[in-house]
């Protein structure tokens, strides 16, 4: 194969195999053949004379050579993604795909009904919404945008606050009928409490007074989640109680299948941030998003300033 022969459609096979460091990730993804996928690597290298990938039976890793070449590949095709926005916005509105993740809960309750109305705005872009509360790699999983709560420490993403969302403690009143109503932190001793096991220390409550006093008392009970749907409906049921996001329960505490506990004591807010995959941002139907959001989200309840 000759040089001039190397295609961008080779390039991004590349580039994602680089990224996730496997074939048949990468052709599940794009919808092609393994050996399509295969193809367009072995092609590249024979273009270029270089080994572009160390093999082994598990995974495949650049070599030297090919991450520099990975490095270069990037920057055409930003290129090339950012000649076709430009060339499309003197044309017509912005179209394509922007894939974006968000914490199940959030996504299911909050996050979908947005996304509704924004493709109602402009018809002609497509979301692609994946829901997992697992920490991602948005470059591995192609993923441009993710929304995530709780602090973030990831050097490689750009991350916007988008607020802190306020929790407090709830129960349903058949659990507070047969249980009692608790009215001082030493008061949750022996009550059953609904704890998610996916989130660090969930086995201690952790409560602000209204002094600014800081009260840390044994959280636990029969049921233990590890996602916030089921935490919401077993809280509903009666089966215990717990601290929760305002905008996971905000319906049940307005038709009165919750009650706020201990009003005076305040759980700590989580932040709640929108992180962006930094050669994805200037492009115009992810920055569209990425501003919807931004407005969109500060209106839900429960969600305040940082």
């Amino acid at each position: 194969m000759d040089k001039s022969e190397i295609s961008l459609d080779r390039m991004r096979s590349f580039v994602r195999v680089a990224e996730r460091g496997s074939l048949s990730a990468v052709a599940r993804e794009l919808g092609i053949g393994q050996s399509s996928v295969s193809r367009h690597v072995q092609e590249l290298e024979d273009a270029l004379g270089v080994a572009l990938f160390a093999r082994t039976t598990r995974r495949v890793a650049l070599t030297e050579e090919g991450a520099r070449y990975y490095a270069h590949c990037l920057q055409i095709l930003r290129l090339v993604e950012r000649a076709h926005e430009e060339m499309q916005a003197t044309a017509e509105a912005p179209a394509g795909v922007v894939r974006l993740s968000c914490t199940a809960a959030f996504g299911t309750r909050q996050l979908s009904p947005l996304i509704f109305a924004f493709q109602d705005r402009h018809p002609d872009i497509d979301i692609d919404l994946s829901l997992t509360d697992e920490r991602i790699n948005l470059v591995q999983e192609g993923v441009d945008l993710a929304l995530r709560l709780g602090p973030l420490s990831d050097s490689s993403t750009k991350l916007r606050s988008l607020g802190n969302s306020r929790r407090l403690l709830v129960a349903a009143p058949s659990y507070l009928a047969r249980y009692g109503r608790p009215r001082t932190p030493a008061d949750l001793a022996g009550h059953q409490g609904i704890r998610m096991t996916n989130i660090a220390g969930s086995d201690r409550l952790v409560l602000s007074g209204p002094g600014g006093e800081r009260f840390e008392v044994p959280f636990g009970g029969r049921f233990r989640v590890d996602h916030g749907l089921a935490a919401r409906e077993a809280l509903a049921a009666g089966r215990g109680l717990g601290p929760a996001h305002r905008w996971l329960v905000d319906d049940l505490l307005a038709d009165g299948r919750l009650e706020s506990v201990m009003p005076d004591y305040a759980v700590a807010s989580v932040p709640l941030s929108l992180l962006i995959r930094p050669e994805r941002a200037s492009i115009a139907r992810v920055r569209l998003l990425i501003d919807y959001l931004t407005a969109e989200i500060a209106r839900i309840p429960g969600i305040e300033p940082s």
